[in-house]
């Protein structure tokens, strides 16, 4: 999937699970989706291909915005796309300032992913791949309760890559629930 897109020139961010997997390294457990974060003006041309290869809307995230791209269409910024086989990608868009830095166009407030948050890379099956950086994924599993999974790739990347554990999260990491 992310050799298909970035084949077609769409610009994405692992995030998530996956995103963890490749600042990792290595797949450390079998994943229901691909997240990624993409540019506002990527998004028709995602969905048309995705599209082409079975995927449809799934659902849109609460946090979404309907928006208009450079193009003059309105989008959604943050959704998930399913195939019949059960395979997902969660998207969520965002624009660049003129200082490289990311601006949600979902609705979040206050956040950007700085120029070195979208720095990072990471490798999965030998792939290159662009990602979040360690410390912006570790920042993007606060503000909800972690599935039991999640708390598993937090404590991975912070142990493997020496991050801090997100204050909400420590007690959950030091009582295992």
């Amino acid at each position: 999937m992310y050799q298909r897109l970035k084949a077609h020139g769409i610009q994405v961010w692992l995030t998530g699970g996956w995103g963890i997997d490749a600042l990792l390294g290595e797949q450390t457990r079998p994943h229901k989706d691909l997240d990624i974060i993409m540019l506002v003006d990527d998004v028709v041309r995602m969905r048309d291909l995705l599209g082409r290869a079975g995927y449809s809307l799934k659902e849109l995230w609460s946090e979404n915005r309907w928006v208009v791209d450079s193009h003059g269409t309105e989008i959604p910024t943050a959704f998930v796309l399913h195939n019949s086989e059960g395979r997902e990608v969660d998207a969520h868009a965002m624009r660049l300032d003129d200082r490289g830095n990311g601006v949600p166009a979902w609705a979040h407030k206050g956040l950007v992913f700085r120029r070195e948050d979208l720095a990072g890379e990471g490798v999965i099956a030998g792939l290159t791949v662009r990602c979040i950086s360690a410390e912006m994924q570790a920042w993007s599993h606060t503000g909800y309760d972690l599935p039991q999974e999640q708390v598993r790739d937090l404590d991975l990347l912070c142990e493997r890559l020496g991050i801090k554990v997100p204050n909400e999260h420590a007690h959950t990491r030091q009582s295992g629930t």
